[in-house]
């Protein structure tokens, strides 16, 4: 049976994919936790800057960077969702199936972007 014969994955290809997910989930669940650190150990500079042109230069470099974190902190967790949700759609048997088309998102695909929803094809035609 060709792969777009088929409408969903069998166990133990899901099983396949479940490994993956956890895999980077527990990769995934460790960054924020360091992110954090960095943005608190940011805050304690530990030493007084006499200098008022290099401190203000400093708050500003500062104040860039935690946004940055801040920024990267908010796209893991975003992540971290999205596998969990790909973990929910394993359980209910909807993984692998593109929203858009109804057909099988490749395995290479899948295997790049476990979390996503859509078929390569569905992807590039939202271009």
């Amino acid at each position: 049976m060709s792969q777009e014969e088929k409408t969903t994955y069998s166990r133990e290809e899901l099983q396949e994919f479940e490994v993956l997910i956890n895999e980077k989930l527990a990769v995934a669940r460790e960054e924020p936790g360091q992110l954090k650190r960095s943005l608190s150990k940011q805050n304690d500079s530990g030493t007084d800057n006499t200098a008022s042109t290099s401190k203000i230069l400093e708050d500003g470099a500062d104040t860039l960077e935690r946004e940055s974190l801040s920024q990267l902190a908010a796209r893991q967790q975003k992540f971290i969702i999205n596998l969990e949700n790909a973990l929910r759609r394993i359980k209910n048997g909807t993984y692998g199936v593109c929203v858009d088309t109804g057909k099988l998102i490749s395995k290479e695909r899948l295997r790049a972007v476990p979390h996503t929803m859509h078929s390569i094809e569905a992807k590039l035609a939202k271009k």
